[in-house]
């Protein structure tokens, strides 16, 4: 738990220190202030912020199993044939969260990703949603299901199994949707991280939840692409 609060800090940092940079070597007008109240991200801006924060998740991974001790699950990232389907439960996942969200009318729901984008094209609209569709689920679920779902479950491993398994499964989700800093997403997304996290502990790999998270995004950024098409 320690390593995981401690590489989510460093994330944060890195990010800001990255960014930071990038908008000097940019010639950015108003640097760091300015990109942070941008409506929509510099590409790079974007990139510098994703590569920052996934520096400091893959540093608690490292730790965590070389200091702390955790054991990865056998087999963790070996892929099934029948992994398949989680790509199909995370397009239904999406499509959910839009469905719930839709009778409380809530405005600009993909203004996040409008934002993460940017006025990008061309290669750099592709590494973004390779970063956004590929990247991300990797690390993010390598750190949230893979280090602190696991640690919270040994941290409250003293209550019954269920209780111990049912408060790291909340917590650890909460934690997923507080990450992503969107608060008129706060609740889909904290749903979607209870979907990945029970998939993490009754399979005990991090293919399906890789897998559906994978999806999840990628209709995301189908979603953006269709809106500038049209």
């Amino acid at each position: 738990m320690a390593w995981a609060v401690g590489g989510f800090v460093l994330g944060q940092a890195a990010a800001t220190v990255l960014v930071g940079l990038a908008a000097g070597v940019a010639g950015y007008p108003g640097g760091l202030t300015a990109v942070a109240h941008a409506a929509r991200n510099p590409w790079w801006a974007s990139t510098a912020s994703l590569g920052g924060l996934w520096c400091g998740f893959a540093t608690a991974i490292v730790a965590a199993r070389r200091a702390g001790g955790l054991q990865p699950w056998p087999h963790q990232w070996r892929p099934r044939v029948s992994d398949a389907w989680y790509l199909v439960l995370g397009v239904v996942a999406q499509f959910a969260v839009i469905v719930a969200y839709r009778p409380f009318h809530v405005r600009h729901l993909g203004r996040p990703a409008t934002r993460l984008f940017g006025a990008t094209s061309g290669a750099s609209f592709v590494l973004l949603a390779l970063l956004t569709t590929v990247g991300a689920p990797l690390i993010e679920e390598w750190f949230f299901r893979g280090v602190l779902l696991r640690g919270l479950r040994d941290l409250l491993g003293r209550l019954r199994g269920r209780v111990a398994a049912s408060l790291a499964v909340v917590v650890s989700a909460v934690a997923f949707a507080l990450a992503h800093g969107e608060p008129t997403q706060f609740a889909g997304l904290a749903a979607l991280g209870v979907v990945l996290a029970v998939l993490a502990l009754r399979t005990r790999r991090l293919v399906p939840s890789a897998l559906t998270h994978l999806s999840f995004n990628a209709v995301a950024v189908g979603a953006l692409v269709a809106q500038r098409i049209h």
